[in-house]
């Protein structure tokens, strides 16, 4: 098959279509012929030699995908071939086919199609896990979502405002602010000319923020402290802006504060089937009734993954970049 390869860490020029081995199911694990993957900045950092996959994983970039069941290894019920499925995988989805456990394979949520699928698994999971299932955001609640026009921030506005919670965003442009209203964000900051503490403590006449969804990591680990509401929670998923910063316990505890910091990828299979099947129950009507949609930027043909790359690189977009088959 073919699949893209990194011939060397580097830039997106390191990215090369090229034929690899077929992927062979095993064991609780369906073959998918892929229609379409997306690109995360998880996939950048790999690509720049900063990431590598979790032991077992494939080496090819990729972590989520869409497409058609092609086989079904030993053991998997409940999936057909030929059925239209997306799915949250560990690696493998820049690629013509790819193997994934079964308990990480979703349908295609009815009104979605095929291709825009492929947009859904990784930041539909990553939000679900962090702010809800971890950090326990309730109803009334507010949400503080840095980066809000990316696939993980427009997921997050959707979700949360459908589950009843107030939501703020922060992001880098009068444009896409813009976005994160119209996508139903109760305010948005422009991070580059406002003080999102300010400017929080303002909205929310000085509460604060019962959960703060986080991208950057060391480089706001204090602002976030002083933006958290008394019992808030902090879910840090990336460190864009470092990973080392200094942390003024006594006031986290003043706040009765907590922080999480945690990966989707390197999780074990039967945490992601966990994940996958609570994201079926409770996320995916949302997505069938129309409620939480697919915010797709552009679409590139796979084999020209470096252009994706130098978009998603220049943050250019908005929502998700997705590869197409």
């Amino acid at each position: 098959m073919k699949a893209i390869q990194i011939t060397e860490p580097g830039g997106p020029d390191v990215l090369d279509w090229t034929d690899v081995p077929d992927p062979v199911p095993g064991v609780g694990e369906v073959l998918i012929e892929v229609a379409a993957s997306a690109v995360n900045r998880a996939d950048l950092l790999q690509r720049a030699g900063f990431y590598p996959p979790p032991a077992g994983a494939s080496d090819i970039l990729g972590l989520e995908c869409s497409g058609r069941i092609a086989a079904l290894g030993d053991g998997v019920t409940g999936w057909d071939l030929g059925d239209e499925v997306c799915a949250l995988l560990a690696g493998g989805g820049y690629a013509e086919r790819v193997v994934v456990p079964a308990g990480q394979v979703l349908p295609v949520p009815k009104g979605v199609d095929l291709v825009s699928a492929a947009g859904l698994p990784e930041a539909v999971c990553t939000v679900w896990s962090n702010v809800f299932m971890g950090a326990g955001l309730q109803p009334r609640e507010t949400l503080l979502v840095h980066g809000g026009a990316g696939g993980i921030g427009t997921t997050a506005i959707q979700l949360a405002k459908a589950l009843g919670a107030r939501v703020v965003a922060t992001a880098g442009s009068p444009e896409k602010v813009a976005r994160c209203r119209d996508l139903g964000a109760d305010a948005a900051i422009n991070y580059r000319t406002e003080d999102f503490v300010e400017r929080l403590s303002e909205i929310t006449a000085g509460h604060g923020a019962d959960v703060i969804l986080d991208n950057m990591g060391a480089a706001y680990l204090g602002r976030n402290l002083d933006a958290l509401a008394v019992n808030g929670r902090l879910v840090v998923i990336g460190l864009q802006g470092g990973v080392r910063g200094e942390l003024d316990l006594g006031r986290l505890m003043g706040k009765r504060a907590a922080i999480l910091a945690t990966g989707l990828r390197a999780r074990p299979v039967a945490e992601k089937a966990a994940i996958v099947a609570s994201v079926r129950e409770h996320v995916w009507p949302l997505t069938e009734s129309g409620t939480l949609t697919v915010v797709a930027d552009q679409r590139f043909p796979m084999a020209e993954a470096a252009a994706a790359h130098r978009l998603v690189e220049s943050s250019g977009h908005v929502g998700k970049v997705l590869l197409v088959r």
